[in-house]
């Protein structure tokens, strides 16, 4: 499927992204990779690069551009000569960061639309678009401890009281579902959604719940804050096996429609923090729960039925081994002193 296909993969620098990337390029695709590097870093894309031009970045089969895909013609640029299209661009962050950036969350809805015209009008063969477990209805997740696994066909704009997204970036990510669809409809355009759910692992950052609590550990916080009460469930999957959905999804689904990729077990924060502690091999004397902290829904899962029946995909990585890769990355390439300094502010923002 990848072998010699040009593909473009926005938001490539990014977490998520750069993994992304990473595969593309060993299954022998050549990528280029749109990025405004207001999230993702150069340094994720870990390649013996020479600077083209100002702004361009190449090595071997890869090649980056730090472009603001918001402006249409820079866009249209990008889309040429490419076949398909991942969109991971966009204006995202943990539950901090989307708690107290709506505005931003909402450009969202902008950037997506010019992605997906520019590329129908290139003639684009496929498009992946990254969705987000945040299209879901509040009041399926509102029940800790729940055991009810979040279908695709929860979410539909159509049907009264189906959409009930969780934020302003979860409203966006579904109207851009919505548009995604409506490309498929009236231009018979070859796309999938991938509803990732609360992915972690190498190169996330701190605003994020695992790299928070990994952070916290190996400075040796105590006290030990979790934020909230700590009982709030997650299925927290790891970046690889994400990646490998969106390559099957790309691969196999054409009419545009959503599929989960997540886990349908989960774990609470505590029980994060506690397997955290364990693979650090350091234990706080005292755990505070900040309930003053956004701390999103109460549980979620998903169900897989579709994402195994479409794609024969499920998760592989179990949580022990997933904490235990991205605990080795942070200790290997954070400067704690400096994550000491500017942790407040690191949990908040980007």
């Amino acid at each position: 499927m990848w072998k010699e296909r040009s593909v473009l993969v926005t938001g490539g620098a990014s977490f998520i992204g750069s993994h992304l990337v990473d595969s593309l390029l060993k299954n022998g695709a050549i990528v280029t990779v749109a990025d405004d590097f207001s999230s993702g870093k150069l340094e994720n894309l870990e390649y013996p690069f020479r600077q083209k031009s100002k702004g361009t970045w190449k090595s071997g089969n890869l090649s980056v551009h730090r472009v603001d895909l918001k402006e249409r013609s820079l866009t249209r640029k990008m889309m040429r000569d490419n076949e398909v299209v991942f969109h991971l661009a966009a204006q995202h962050g943990g539950r901090g960061y989307i708690h107290t950036h709506p505005a931003e969350c909402c450009t969202n809805m902008g950037l997506d639309q010019i992605v997906f015209e520019e590329a129908w009008r290139a003639d684009i063969e496929r498009i992946c678009f990254a969705s987000s477990a945040c299209v879901y209805p509040h009041y399926l997740q509102e029940q800790a401890g729940s055991s009810y696994l979040l279908k695709e066909e929860d979410t539909d704009p159509f049907v009264r009281d189906k959409a009930f997204a969780d934020l302003e970036y979860g409203w966006a990510k579904l109207m851009s579902e919505m548009t995604l669809k409506a490309y498929h409809r009236e231009y018979g355009v070859k796309a999938s959604s991938v509803r990732i759910f609360t992915a972690y692992g190498e190169r996330e950052n701190e605003t994020h719940a695992i790299i928070a609590l990994i952070a916290k550990a190996l400075l040796r916080k105590d006290p030990f804050e979790i934020w909230g009460t700590g009982e709030q469930d997650r299925n927290f999957t790891y970046v690889g096996d994400v990646v490998e959905a969106m390559l099957l999804a790309a691969e196999k689904i054409e009419d545009a429609s959503t599929v989960n990729v997540g886990r349908d077990d989960r774990i609470t924060l505590n029980q994060a923090a506690e397997l955290v502690f364990k693979i650090v091999d350091w234990h706080p004397k005292e755990i505070g729960h900040d309930l003053s902290k956004p701390t999103g829904v109460s549980s979620r899962a998903a169900d897989l039925t579709r994402a195994k029946r479409l794609l024969s995909w499920e998760p592989k990585i179990s949580y022990e081994e997933g904490f235990r890769r991205t605990i080795e990355w942070y200790r290997s390439h954070k400067n704690l002193d400096v994550v000491r300094r500017d942790l407040p502010r690191l949990l908040m923002e980007r």
